[in-house]
């Protein structure tokens, strides 16, 4: 996925500089920032390639920091309701205080449900996979994904891409935001092509987003230092990345300061 070696060090190469580094504002705090080269970058992505437009309803899978960044994307584009979909109660508190969106705990509710109830019956106009190759579920669906990906006959767990193509509404869109690595199994084609939906996924494009990110964070319209709820030393790097892994201590992310 990309020929560098990772970039938690006290320095870091920066191939083609002039280019991919990008200045930041007046006013715009590092902690802010941080966030624009991926969570806000990638979450405003799948709001803009997902086509949302004024009036619309959006269905987002996933509160993390990509998932809250697509949902308030899709707001500053002029979408009418913003709903967003997880099990962890600390980050849908936290997506619907910071943003004012619509939240549902899938281990409480029943997703469908409550996505047609809140749309007329009909379902979203455009929804947002971000939660990946790791998704989980309570249903059935879960334990056949993990059996499979454990016995390495499928390598990806795609429950919130089905998910979202079963509750789009008829010529929505589903933008994939989520990270996949290869096949997947029990693909919902049927469902997509018949109902005529537009799919779509990509890497985020920084050098597309990134500025304009920059521009409203610091007009005040787009807040993401919220996203860091553990600051810590590089030296805590490990206890950092168990933190995220399990969702310890209500880590959204961990941030690390050489």
């Amino acid at each position: 996925m990309g020929g560098f070696r990772g970039s938690h060090a006290e320095y870091v190469r920066v191939p083609f500089a002039d280019h991919t580094a990008i200045p930041i504002p007046e006013g715009v705090g590092d902690m802010s920032a941080l966030f624009t080269s991926d969570s806000a970058a990638t979450g405003w992505m799948g709001a803009d390639l997902g086509g949302v437009q004024r009036g619309d309803v959006v269905a987002v899978w996933g509160a993390g920091a990509v998932g809250q960044m697509a949902a308030r994307a899709a707001q500053l584009l002029g979408a009418e309701r913003v709903l967003v979909i997880d099990r962890f109660d600390y980050r849908l508190r936290q997506a619907e205080s910071v943003f004012g969106v619509e939240t549902i705990n899938y281990e409480q509710t029943s997703v469908g449900d409550a996505l047609l109830e809140a749309t007329g019956g009909r379902g979203p106009d455009v929804c947002i996979e971000a939660v990946g190759c790791e998704a989980h579920s309570t249903g059935p669906q879960y334990v056949y994904d993990q059996v499979k990906s454990k016995l390495k006959l499928e390598m990806d767990r795609p429950i919130a891409v089905r998910e979202a193509i079963y509750n789009c509404r008829k010529g929505g869109s589903v933008f994939v935001l989520g990270v996949f690595t290869g096949m997947v199994d029990k693909f919902p084609l049927g469902a997509l092509m018949n109902k005529g939906l537009t799919v779509r996924g990509a890497q985020q494009h920084g050098q597309r987003y990134i500025p304009m990110l920059l521009d409203r964070i610091a007009s005040g319209e787009l807040v993401t230092s919220h996203l860091a709820t553990h600051v810590m030393p590089l030296a805590e790097g490990a206890r950092g990345y168990e933190l995220f892994k399990k969702k310890e201590d209500d880590c959204v992310r961990s941030v690390f300061r050489p």
